[in-house]
């Protein structure tokens, strides 16, 4: 079976580094504790996200920037 990839190298690149950020952001700022669980959670979305190349909210709404990346091999 075939893996669904709807999001782009490019794209693929920013979810992971935003994710990373955000993780960051959550563990290592003075920020209320609400906030560190939002950005942690939100990083943990995107990097997972990133890594499988498949973003459910992206397929529901009918966007597909794999197949918009001239980089992009497959």
């Amino acid at each position: 079976m075939e893996q669904m990839v709807n999001i782009g190298r490019n794209e693929r690149r920013i979810r992971v580094g935003m994710g990373f950020l955000l993780i960051g952001i959550g563990g290592l700022t003075a920020t209320p504790e609400w906030v560190s669980l939002a950005a942690f959670g939100l990083g943990a979305i995107a990097i997972y996200t990133g890594i499988r190349q498949f973003c459910p909210l992206w397929h529901a709404l009918g966007i597909n920037t794999r197949k918009h990346d001239p980089l992009e091999h497959h």
